[in-house]
C-alpha cells in the first residue's frame, strides 16, 4: 500500500516491533534490579518486613513510570492526531472547508491513521472546491436568469403604452419572444447538466449509425448556414459507421458543437464536418473558419457559463461546452480543441469501440 507521490510503504500498525522490545528490555532491566536490590538488603541483613516494603515500593515506582510512558505513547499515537481530526470534522460541519489536520507521523513513517487523515484533507479540500463551484454556480445562473427577465419586463412596460406603433410593438414582442426562449433554454440546459453530474442520465447502450446521427443534426442548421450564406462542408469517410453507444447522449455533443461553429463564423465563412474511422478509434472533427480563441479562452471554454467572446453572448448561455464534455465523460470518451484568433476552431472528438460496417468510400459533400 503506498500514498501519494511519496510512494512510501505504509505501516499496518503505529505501534512498532522496536516499541515492543523497548519495553520487553526495560521490563527485564527492571526484573534484574529487583533480584539486585532483594539480594543485597538479605546481605545487609534488613528485616523482611523493610526488604518487603522496600520491593513493594520499587515495583509501584516500576509500575508508574511504565504506565506513564505508555500514556503518553498511547496520547501522541492516537488521542491528540483524533482530537485534531474530531476538531476539524467539527468546523467542517460548520461550513469551514478550509481546515486541514496535519499528518501525526514523518514522511518515512506513514501509517494507516497517516492515510485516512490524508484522505480526509483530500475530502476537505474537494469539499472546498466544490463550494466554490456551487456558489459560483448560482451566481452565474442568477445573473443569467436576471437578464432575460430584465429584457421581458422592460419590453413589456413599453408595450402598455397607448401611442405605441405596430412596428415598435411587433419589435418588443419578437424581443419579449427572444428572451423567453433563451430563459427555457438556459432551464432546459441546467436541467440537462444538473442529470448528467448526479448521474441521473445512465448511457443507454445500443447500436447505431454514427454518420446518419451527423447528417441529422448538421442538417437541423441549414437555416443557419443559408442564411449566413455560410459553406457547410460533410467529409465522411465512412458511408455507414455502425458503434455501440447511447444514441440520445450524443446530439448533445454534436449539436452544441455545431452551434458554436455556425455561432462563431461570420457571414461568407466555412464550417466542415469530418470523421474517419481506423482500429476501433472513430474521430470527428468540428472546424469552423470563425473568430478563433486565444489560449485563455481555451482554458475556461468547458466552465460553466464560461463565454469568452462577449459579442456572442446574448446567443447562448456558457453551458453547451460543459454539457458537450460531460457527455463525452460518460459515454468514455475525449474532446480536444485547437484555435488560433482570427483564423478559426477544430473540436476534435475520439469515440472507442465501435463496429464498422457498410463500405468503406469517401464522400465529400458541399451545400
Amino acid at each position: 500500500m503506498k500514498l501519494g507521490r511519496t510512494e512510501n510503504v505504509i505501516r499496518s500498525s503505529r505501534f512498532p516491533r522496536s516499541l515492543f522490545f523497548a519495553i520487553l528490555v526495560d521490563l527485564l532491566i527492571m526484573g534484574g534490579l529487583h533480584f539486585a536490590l532483594m539480594w543485597g538488603m538479605i546481605e545487609a541483613r534488613f528485616p523482611s518486613v523493610l526488604i518487603v516494603h522496600i520491593i513493594l515500593a520499587y515495583w509501584a515506582a516500576v509500575a508508574a513510570l511504565i504506565t506513564l510512558y505508555i500514556r503518553n505513547i498511547f496520547k501522541r499515537a492516537y488521542e491528540e492526531p483524533m482530537h485534531k481530526l474530531a476538531d476539524a470534522t467539527a468546523r467542517i460541519a460548520g461550513g469551514d472547508f478550509s481546515v486541514r489536520v496535519d499528518l501525526p507521523s514523518k514522511p518515512d513513517k506513514l501509517d494507516y491513521l497517516d492515510v485516512m487523515i490524508s484522505d480526509f484533507n483530500k475530502m476537505t479540500e474537494e469539499l472546498s472546491l466544490i463550494e466554490t463551484l456551487r456558489v459560483d454556480f448560482f451566481s452565474n445562473v442568477s445573473h443569467e436568469i436576471k437578464t432575460p427577465i430584465a429584457v421581458i419586463q422592460n419590453s413589456s412596460e413599453l408595450l402598455k403604452r397607448d401611442d405605441l406603433l405596430e412596428d415598435k410593438r411587433q419589435e418588443y414582442i419578437s424581443t419579449i419572444n427572444d428572451a423567453a426562449k433563451r430563459l427555457n433554454t438556459l432551464i432546459t440546459n441546467i436541467l440537462k447538466l444538473n442529470k448528467l453530474e448526479k448521474q441521473a442520465i445512465t448511457p443507454n447502450v445500443t447500436e447505431f449509425d454514427l454518420c446518419e446521427q451527423l447528417v441529422q443534426c448538421a442538417l437541423m442548421f441549414e437555416s443557419v448556414w443559408e442564411s449566413k450564406e455560410i459553406e457547410f462542408e460533410a467529409d465522411l469517410a465512412d458511408e455507414r459507421l455502425m458503434i455501440r453507444a447511447d444514441e440520445e447522449l450524443l446530439p448533445l455533443l454534436w449539436n452544441n458543437l455545431l452551434s458554436n461553429a455556425f455561432k462563431f463564423t461570420e457571414k461568407g465563412g466555412t464550417v466542415r464536418v469530418s470523421e474517419h474511422s481506423e482500429n476501433g478509434i472513430i474521430t470527428v472533427a468540428v472546424e469552423d473558419s470563425g473568430c478563433g480563441m486565444d489560449e485563455q479562452t481555451m482554458k475556461h471554454i468547458f466552465d460553466k457559463f464560461y463565454q469568452g467572446d462577449s459579442s456572442h453572448s446574448t446567443e447562448g448561455n456558457g453551458l453547451g461546452l460543459a454539457l458537450a464534455l460531460r457527455v463525452l465523460q460518460l459515454i468514455g470518451g475525449s474532446i480536444d480543441v485547437k484555435s488560433e484568433v482570427g483564423k478559426g476552431t477544430v473540436f476534435t472528438v475520439t469515440l472507442k469501440d465501435s463496429r464498422r460496417k457498410g463500405t468503406a468510400e469517401q464522400h465529400n459533400n458541399s451545400y
